[in-house]
């Protein structure tokens, strides 16, 4: 029963940054899809990301289906992860953009520390 708990609290609070994340990237307007670009986001996803993270969110939030919408977000997270270590180790700091108009800042292993966390979390949603 513990499992069962830890799993649904995990899950409800990636659901939270899921939706957060999504949100802010709809609420940047433009200049998210032009940060997504300068961080090498492949340009035929972009308009689809934020409403992707929208839905996964909501669904981690309200528990529908939480061990699918866990993986889903455990492999985005793994996706965008690996684009920011590619990015890093190419020397290129770009803003991150991964919560829109609050990511101005520069890429840096903070932001990795941060998607590590959310790994983590995504592995406890899925028990």
């Amino acid at each position: 029963m513990a499992v069962d708990v830890v799993g649904a609290i995990a899950s409800i609070v990636l659901g939270l940054v899921f939706l957060v994340a999504g949100g802010s990237k709809i609420a940047a307007g433009p200049d998210w899809p032009v940060q997504a670009v300068g961080l090498g986001a492949p340009r035929g996803v972009i308009p689809f990301v934020p409403w992707v993270e929208i839905v996964v969110g909501a669904a981690l939030v309200v528990q529908v289906a939480r061990r699918p919408a866990a993986l889903v977000a455990l492999a985005i997270l793994l996706v965008f992860t690996t684009l920011l270590a590619s990015r890093l180790s190419e020397g290129k700091r770009p803003p991150c953009a991964c919560f829109g108009a609050w990511s101005a800042k520069p890429l840096g292993p903070g932001h990795l520390a941060r998607n590590a966390a959310l790994i983590a979390v995504a592995g406890l949603a899925l028990m």
